[in-house]
């Protein structure tokens, strides 16, 4: 029983967990905080009454931004007992059809109604309701229920939603990428639990988050980046346990010669090591001086006579110098913590035997792929995507010339979503242009020169010959 009880612990909402509400085709990631204000669709929520809920649950919002869980029974449309026409040829758009007038509407919400009782209310006070066809109807009352249903659904942040997310919101931030393009490559790349896997991305770490879902915190991830620091916000939004992100380390992608090199410096240096020997010179100076002190001098008398004032500037210099100190050692510590992150990733490196590759950037892919592949094992998997399709017959046509890599192969993602429903099945009327395109292969390792192959066979033996009488 116990077990039982963990096992639902997990699928409830707790503080501090990251979701993902949802109302209609719109996302949002959140984190549940305490009394912490959150703009939905131009409203004002409050995520307090959620804790302790299932994942999955639908909320109506109360006024004042409060949350009630819905009742199951009021989520199902009443049942139709409409009579419907037989076409909408005698159905005259005027804007007269609606004997409700939007301050009727406004009293209606203020009087406490719910967004299935107003759009009840709606249908009563249409005239041209009953003459419309029952698929019209249909239309009407889904708009009607869009407009006026005042609902928020709760989910669990997983990589297709956080993937839709990004997509329907802002998809420049991860290249156009669509959620069928990121389950292509995370089934290309190989990704599985124990393995070691390198990544290179630019997609505002969604890439990252979902390789490292599919990973279930077992193995390695070594996350090459650009610039001063990785960006790692779609990661933050999967929040994943602490296990997992000691999976997870970074190294800089321009540290690379240095590590193919041998000389990359993994060792901490105190940042303030120089400003600590010019300040220890400074006092030295002021206390030995450079000409013999005189017994009653007149500067030794004014020493002596300190005033209060001179006291309280020496208490002030002393706590500044404090904090001086505290923020110095503050920034050591971070300063070894990041070489130690650096030494722990060149470790990863030097092996060379990584499992998977997974390139997705706005920067052209060819240098960073060809340099990636020598780190990874022979006979591993490796995938780059980009948005368009000329930097990726780049890759291809380079791979093909130096060699190392077989099965090469590149594709166009293409989706399409279909309307199922009675007599109404057929292709959306809207839908994605294009998802992007993939290059994957798998690498081999390198055939030895051409030279040395003949040498080193041995040389072939000569046939004895018997001797012959006569």
């Amino acid at each position: 029983m116990a077990d039982n009880g963990d096992d639902e612990d997990h699928y409830r909402i707790k503080e501090g967990d990251y979701v993902v509400l949802k109302r209609g085709e719109i996302y949002k990631s959140v984190q549940i905080l305490p009394k912490k204000k959150v703009i939905f669709e131009k409203q004002w929520i409050f995520l307090d009454n959620v804790v302790g809920c299932l994942y999955g649950n639908t909320f109506e919002i109360r006024s004042g931004g409060g949350l009630q869980l819905q009742n199951t029974k009021t989520t199902e449309s009443p049942p139709d007992s409409k009579v419907a026409g037989t076409d909408n040829r005698n159905i005259i758009d005027d804007g007269k059809s609606q004997k409700l007038t939007k301050d009727d509407i406004e009293k209606l919400k203020d009087q406490g109604l719910k967004g299935q009782e107003i759009v009840q209310q709606l249908i009563e006070n249409s005239a041209t309701f009953s003459n419309k066809t029952e698929y019209a109807q249909d239309k009407y009352i889904k708009k009607k229920k869009k407009k006026y249903e005042n609902t928020v659904t709760v989910l669990r942040p997983t990589c297709r939603i956080l993937a839709m997310m990004y997509h329907g919101r802002e998809p420049g931030k991860i290249c156009h990428l669509r959620y069928d393009t990121l389950a292509q490559m995370l089934t290309l790349a190989n990704i599985h639990a124990n393995s070691k896997v390198l990544v290179f991305e630019t997609c505002a770490g969604l890439v990252l988050g979902s390789i490292m879902e599919r990973m279930g915190g077992h193995g390695t991830v070594v996350q090459m980046f650009p610039g001063g620091g990785p960006v790692r916000a779609g990661v933050e939004s999967f929040g994943f346990p602490a296990r997992f992100h000691e999976t997870l380390h970074e190294f800089p992608i321009c540290h690379l010669n240095a590590l193919e090199a041998g000389t990359l410096d993994t060792f901490a240096k105190d940042p303030d090591a120089g400003e600590k020997e010019s300040n220890m010179t400074a006092e030295e100076e002021e206390v030995l001086p450079g000409a013999d002190p005189q017994g009653d001098s007149p500067e030794e008398q004014r020493m002596e006579t300190v005033s209060a004032d001179d006291k309280v500037q020496d208490q002030k210099k002393r706590e500044e110098e404090k904090r001086r100190e505290a923020k110095a050692q503050e920034k050591k510590v971070k300063q070894e913590e990041k070489q130690r992150k650096l030494a722990a990733a060149a470790a990863r490196l030097d092996g060379r035997n990584a499992d998977g590759l997974v390139i997705a950037s706005r920067f052209h892919p060819c240098p960073v792929l060809l340099r990636l592949l020598r780190f990874l094992s022979p006979s591993r998997p490796f995938v780059v995507y980009s948005q368009y399709l000329e930097p990726l017959i780049e890759c291809y046509t380079k791979l093909k010339e130096q060699g190392g890599a077989v099965s090469l192969k590149l594709t166009d993602t293409w989706l399409r979503h279909y309307q199922v429903l009675p007599n109404r099945t057929h292709p959306r009327l809207l839908m994605s242009g294009g998802g992007g395109y993939l290059l994957s292969g798998t690498t081999v390792a390198p055939e030895p020169p051409a030279g040395s192959t003949p040498g080193e066979e041995p040389a072939p033996k000569r046939q004895k010959l018997k001797a012959t009488e006569g």
